[in-house]
């Protein structure tokens, strides 16, 4: 495939930006790479809508085992998927299904082969065939046994350029950390010790983006991914990619111009495709991977899992609601990836200037309460702050009072029919279908507190629970599919369309959801709060209908029971 002569300049444009070459070179060697991937798009060129119809699932590729080994996990996912999701859920995310060396996938050893123990590319083609499939670039750093880390080590081969070399005594406090472990970490080479740029972790070991061979070869992945029927493309920890001494390292023009160029590739040659961006940042600079609409078609909505659980645990909507009024419309054709629960729990940087820091810490001390513990980064002055919770979004509301199911499963419900509301597409973490509690076990085997939210279910058990009507597995379960069928029906979920978040009690959250032609129209009220609470809905119509119920709903107070989730449908 050739690029347009559009296409060509706007990508010289970015490359020159990048890296202070003005000749035709790096473009006309781009515009060979795709080339040499002959036709990738495989429908009608057409670019991405997202529409109320739309509901991802993130899981592991080994989220779901037969662990009599009949099957290869991938295709136990598959059928899984198949039987109980065809219709309500149309995409599904696949985190790092790629040989790895640690953080769970997120350290590619190659990415380019799926694990042997998940199955074969041939599988996951297989599932795009039924479902829109999104898998990771992860972009920033690679494993330290990777080959391009060995070529590194020896000095020769594709990989000896691709690493930040510093300087051990260089000032690096500007550097925003999101963990706590070193930055910078001695290397053993041939040529002697070198010290290399590991954000992460050492044995993810950041590379080099000032080095164009290091952005054609993750372009090259790219593009790999895409023949393989990929349409989603995830930009793992892509904030961090540009480094420049005297910076912050984070949130760089050039991370920025990289993405843009990233955007441009996909629309030139399969515009259905998808970027999105993962920045668990502060809500402002989260945002600012939208761009001008020529960035990022999707964010992570980060504030939004722990301001719902902030609203549910301390009874209070009003953060919420204040966040939520001034969450601004997305550029045309961009929108918000709204989710709750994800793999690596309950991250709370996005609370920061949302939530004074008394309400923070009743967020920190009620995970902490039912079990979850607390991930910690390293601040530029030595300091550690407060990044996340690890806790599944399940028992983050366990009743610790009475162990009462019934009341965690109706506050974890309220969370989950909530995130669905928001303006957006609406993303749901495999273990929150089923309720799936912490897994201190795997916490212990480990050796890692995120391990607690990656459960790994036997298939055969999870089917047996599901399908007992005395297990409170069967009872998220079925709850989860008829809220599914409800929102995938609703052209007032359109990502596209009008919201307006409404005054209210503390206790509540209400907002007004249309279809983009305003022709479909829906009130949501949710109670945050443990008891029953009226509320004068500001609306007046001649008949509605609350959805999750099937009631009628007559005009002006409504009384909202504890935890309840109210989505009333107004009719002309």
């Amino acid at each position: 495939m050739q690029l347009t002569e559009n296409d060509f300049t706007k990508i010289k444009n970015r490359l020159q930006f990048l890296y202070n070459d003005s000749s035709d070179a790096l473009a006309t060697r781009l515009q060979s790479l795709i080339a040499s991937y002959g036709e990738i798009q495989n429908s009608p060129a057409s670019k991405f809508y997202y529409s109320h119809e739309d509901v991802y699932v993130i899981t592991y590729g080994d989220s779901l085992t037969n662990t009599k080994g009949e099957q290869f996990p991938l295709e136990t996912l598959h059928n899984f998927m198949k039987t109980h999701f065809k219709g309500l859920i149309n995409h599904v995310h696949i985190l790092p299904f790629f040989p790895y060396s640690s953080d769970d996938g997120f350290s590619v050893i190659d990415y380019r082969k799926v694990r042997e123990d998940l199955g074969k590319w041939d599988h996951v083609t297989s599932m795009s065939e039924d479902f829109k499939m999104m898998a990771d670039l992860v972009i920033n750093h690679v494993s330290s046994e990777s080959d391009y880390f060995k070529d590194f080590l020896v000095g020769e081969g594709l990989g000896k350029d691709f690493f930040h070399m510093v300087d051990p005594n260089e000032n690096v406090r500007m550097v925003t950390r999101p963990r706590s472990s070193p930055l910078i970490s001695p290397v053993a080479t041939n040529r002697g010790i070198y010290y290399l740029w590991t954000t992460f972790s050492p044995d993810q070991v950041d590379v080099n983006f000032s080095n164009p061979d290091v952005l054609f070869e993750f372009i090259d992945i790219l593009l790999f991914y895409l023949s393989k029927g990929i349409r989603v493309i995830r930009l793992d920890a892509v904030a961090f990619l540009w480094k420049k001494k005297g910076t912050s390292c984070i949130h760089l023009e050039e991370t920025h111009e990289v993405v843009k160029l990233i955007r441009d590739v996909v629309e030139a040659i399969a515009p259905e495709t998808v970027i999105i961006t993962e920045t668990n940042v502060p809500h402002k600079e989260n945002i600012s991977y939208f761009g001008d609409g020529d960035e990022a078609h999707m964010v992570y909505n980060f504030s939004l899992p722990p301001l719902l659980y902030h609203a549910i645990i301390t009874q209070n909507a009003s953060y919420l609601t204040e966040w939520s009024k001034s969450l601004n419309t997305p550029p045309e054709g961009c929108t918000y990836f709204n989710f709750a629960a994800s793999h690596d729990g309950i991250g709370v940087r996005p609370l920061e200037g949302l939530v004074p820091p008394e309400e923070f810490e009743k967020v920190l001390m009620a995970a902490q309460r039912r079990g979850g513990h607390i991930s910690y980064k390293e601040n530029g002055d030595g300091t550690k702050s407060p990044y996340e919770l690890n806790i599944t979004y399940f028992d983050a509301f366990k009743d610790i009072k009475t162990g009462d199911r019934q009341k965690q499963i109706k506050k974890f419900l309220c969370s989950q029919a909530l995130m669905m509301s928001f303006r957006g597409v609406p993303a749901i973490y495999i273990h929150s279908l089923f309720g799936t509690e912490n897994d201190h076990e795997g916490v212990s085997q480990k050796g890692t507190v995120r391990s607690i939210n990656r459960k790994r279910w036997d298939i055969d058990e999870l089917t047996a629970r599901l399908e007992d009507p005395d297990c409170y597995n069967h009872d998220v379960f079925n709850a989860w599919k008829k809220l599914l069928k409800i929102r995938t029906s609703e052209p007032a979920f359109d990502p596209q369309g009008g919201k307006n978040v409404l005054d209210t009690p503390s206790e509540i959250f209400a907002m007004w959801r249309s279809s983009p032609d305003e022709k479909h129209q829906l009130i949501i009220v949710a109670n945050v709060a443990a008891r029953e609470v009226e509320y004068e809905i500001p609306y007046k119509w001649n008949s509605a209908t609350e959805l999750i119920t099937g009631e009628k709903v007559k005009p002006g107070t409504a009384t909202i029971g504890p935890r309840e989730v109210m989505w009333i449908k107004l009719e002309s």
